[in-house]
C-alpha cells in the first residue's frame, strides 16, 4: 500500500460526480443486445469505450460482438447531458486542495463532451482522461498506469475515486493506485479470502471520500 500523501487524484465521471439526463449509447446498447448486461458491458469496454469515432466497420463490428442486427446501431445520436450530484464541485475543491484532481472514466466518444466538461469543472479539475481518447478502458491498468504516467507521479501515489467495483476498484489495484469505493451504501462485492479489503477505502459519495482522503493525507491518518 502507498504511504500517503497523495501526488494526484483521478476520479470517475458517471455515477461518481453526476449522472446522465437519460440512456447515452452504452446504456442503448445494453438494453438492445440479447447478452447478460454485464457481458454486454464488457464488450463495449475493450471494443468501443477505447475508440475516438465510430465507423461503419466498428459498428458493424460491435452489432454481431453484441447479437444486435447492424440496423439498430444508434447512430448521430446526441451525448446525454450529465447533471453534477450538488456536492461535486464543492468535493473537487477540497480534493484539489489535497493534490491535482483529474478525471479518468469509461465512455464513448459520442457521450464525452470533454470541452463541455472542462468548462464545468475548471479550476479544480486539471485535466480529463475520456476512455475515447486514453485509447483504454477501466479495468485495464494501462488506463490509470498512463494517467500516472502523464502527471508524472508513480501510479502507488494516485488515488483513484468511483463508484464501480470491478472497473474502479479492481482496476486501480491491478495498476497499483489506491481505490477509493463509492459505496453509495452498497456492501463490498464478495471477494477471495486472499483479497486486501485493507486495501481498499470505501466512502459513501465524492463529498464523503474528499474527507476521507484529508483525514488519510495527515500523518496521524498515513497507512501503509
Amino acid at each position: 500500500m502507498t504511504q500517503l500523501p497523495v501526488q494526484l487524484i483521478s476520479v470517475d465521471v458517471g455515477g461518481t460526480i453526476g449522472e446522465a439526463d437519460g440512456p447515452g449509447l452504452t446504456m442503448q446498447l445494453t438494453a438492445a443486445s440479447p447478452l447478460p448486461a454485464d457481458q454486454a458491458r464488457a464488450v463495449m469496454r475493450r471494443r468501443l469505450h477505447t475508440q475516438p469515432a465510430i465507423t461503419d466497420a466498428l459498428a458493424a463490428e460491435l452489432a454481431n460482438a453484441l447479437g444486435i442486427e447492424p440496423a439498430d446501431f444508434p447512430r448521430d445520436m446526441p451525448a446525454a447531458p450529465l447533471t453534477l450530484y450538488p456536492y461535486a464541485l464543492d468535493a473537487l475543491r477540497e480534493l484539489a486542495g489535497i493534490a491535482p484532481v483529474v478525471t479518468l472514466s469509461n465512455v464513448t466518444c459520442v457521450d464525452a463532451d470533454t470541452e463541455g466538461m472542462r468548462q464545468r469543472l475548471t479550476p479544480w479539475v486539471t485535466d480529463l482522461f475520456p476512455s475515447c481518447t486514453l485509447g483504454y478502458a477501466k479495468p485495464d491498468p494501462r488506463a490509470f498506469l498512463t494517467v500516472a504516467e502523464r502527471h508524472g507521479v508513480a501510479p502507488a501515489s494516485m488515488i483513484h475515486i468511483g463508484d464501480d467495483w470491478t472497473c474502479d476498484v479492481l482496476g486501480a489495484l491491478d495498476a497499483g493506485a489506491v481505490p477509493v469505493w463509492i459505496s453509495k451504501d452498497r456492501s463490498i462485492p464478495d471477494t477471495p479470502p486472499t483479497f486486501g479489503r485493507q486495501h481498499v477505502h470505501v466512502a459513501t459519495t465524492l463529498a464523503d471520500a474528499a474527507t476521507l482522503i484529508r483525514t488519510l493525507n495527515t500523518p496521524e491518518g498515513t497507512t501503509s
